[in-house]
């Protein structure tokens, strides 16, 4: 299945100029407001319109959302806005969900990010369906009213960047398989620019034999796809990034089969993969002065005569030997062979996003994704991002107490630890054995999925921590972009 950025992104902006062309209804408008004072309102709206609004029970609390009629009895909009000096652009997503269809406007206090109108619009707007119906029309939904300039900024990218990263997510194991995603990451990638190369059969188990070992169970063969890109801006002594994803396009667990409940959401095993492919896109699109490699290992984790089984001992790309403990541990299989040939071209920083262990999700819940990283520099860059941009990570030690739980007695490692705690860290410390010393390296482990609707975050795929990523990126490397600060 091909995922275009057409089918995964919502219509949901109106360039202002075509708003305004004969036979077009009015563009109507939403007040962005703190707070419910009688006064402040009846100057915004008029008396009347102020007394209908309260009368409706508008107190201007954050997200909530009410119309009334303006002199000429057209609906007008107060929606509440995030306290001031906080932000948090999904609250704007309920607009794209609850208004009229039609042209809107959003008129905010200069304080508050347009950026985060743009983008919480955008991102509230997103669907999934493969339905055979047709779907509504866009005279049907709302549209939020932008300029020119703004349709092709930072935000709207963004937002195009986190819907192909939903999209690729939310799409059924059947239809997304190894190959489907590799390709897929050439569609995204190679418009920009970048060289993309897809690795299968003898020449990916000579140059990734552990990712090759997790395939081997299912007749739809693993792929490795990577991509090269250079700034225009960026010389030969530019900046490299890194990327490295994991995308394990369902698992089932191996012979060490989930339950089926465990088993339900493994299409969105994946994720890190998508929000790789998220970030890059951005990445490009913004024409960071930078060199960039991305690296997806795409496989599918299923059980038959050729699978892998317990205590099978493989030797990876980096000669160490690795003992499989447990064939539902995977994705740290998955990685560390592109950990070791990212590692071989001495990129300034190695990143990597993966949907790697439940024990995160125990620690940090789903919208929190876990951070490693062997650079308290880096790892501070990324969480103050985090911070700026509404879009948190939380940090978990590279404990090294714990580094003699993944002991083999016949095997450099396991891929498992002896113990059933710190699950997330004992992964982190698997992968970091695969990092050459010095390198500076940062690994996430994301959950990928909104168990339930909120604003702007509907239920499925995700790919939180793209956004605090591109902006610790351009502040880490100094680059020059109109990010959202």
């Amino acid at each position: 299945m091909s995922v275009r950025e057409s089918d995964c992104f919502p219509d949901c902006l109106s360039v202002s100029r075509s708003a305004r062309k004969a036979g077009k209804k009015a563009i109507r408008t939403v007040h962005g407001v703190r707070g419910a004072a009688p006064q402040a309102l009846a100057t915004l709206l008029g008396a009347e319109a102020a007394a209908f609004a309260l009368s409706c029970g508008f107190t201007g609390k954050p997200g909530q959302l009410v119309l009334v009629p303006d002199a000429g009895g057209a609906p007008v909009g107060l929606f509440g806005l995030p306290e001031k000096g906080l932000r948090d652009p999904y609250l704007f997503g309920t607009l794209a969900q609850d208004l009229p269809a039609g042209d809107w406007r959003v008129e905010t206090p200069a304080d508050c990010a347009r950026e985060d109108v743009i983008l919480g619009f955008c991102l509230g707007a997103y669907q999934f369906s493969l339905k055979s119906t047709e779907t509504a029309g866009k005279a049907d939904k709302p549209r939020l009213v932008v300029t020119e300039a703004e349709q092709a900024g930072l935000a709207v990218e963004t937002a195009r960047s986190v819907c192909l990263a939903r999209d690729l997510i939310n799409t059924p194991a059947n239809l997304l398989g190894p190959s489907d995603l590799a390709r897929a990451a050439r569609a995204a990638l190679a418009p920009f620019g970048a060289e993309v190369e897809i690795i299968k059969g003898a020449e990916l188990e000579k140059a990734y034999p552990l990712l090759a070992h997790v395939g081997n169970g299912s007749e739809r063969g693993p792929r490795v796809a990577i991509a090269r890109w250079q700034g225009s801006r960026a010389g030969e002594k530019a900046p490299l990034i890194s990327l490295v994803g994991k995308g394990v396009c369902f698992d089932s667990g191996g012979y060490d089969l989930k339950p089926s409940s465990g088993m339900l959401r493994m299409k969105k095993d994946m994720g890190g993969a998508a929000s790789v492919l998220a970030l890059a896109r951005l990445i490009m699109t913004q024409d960071l002065p930078v060199r960039l490699e991305v690296r997806l290992g795409c496989v599918e984790n299923s059980v038959s005569g050729h699978a892998m089984r317990p205590l099978d001992v493989v030797k990876s790309r980096a000669g160490l030997t690795v003992e499989i403990g447990n064939t539902d541990a995977e994705g740290r299989l998955v990685l560390c062979d592109l950990l070791s040939e990212a590692g071989e071209h001495a990129p300034d920083l190695l990143l990597d996003i993966a949907t790697l262990t439940g024990a995160a999700r125990v620690a940090l819940g789903p919208d929190l994704p876990a951070l490693m990283s062997n650079d308290d520099t880096v790892a501070q860059a990324i969480l103050d991002a985090g911070h700026r941009q509404a879009d948190p990570l939380w940090r978990l030690p590279l404990w090294q107490g714990y580094a003699g739980w993944l002991r083999s007695p016949v095997a450099d490692l396991n891929n498992i630890s002896s113990k059933p705690m710190a699950g997330a860290i004992t992964a982190g410390l698997f992968l970091e054995r695969f990092v050459n010393a010095g390198q500076r390296w940062a690994h996430i482990d994301s959950y990928a999925w909104n168990d339930s609707s909120r604003p702007g975050r509907p239920e499925g795929g995700d790919s939180p921590g793209v956004r605090a990523l591109f902006d610790a990126l351009c502040r880490i490397f100094e680059t020059k972009t109109d990010a959202m600060s």
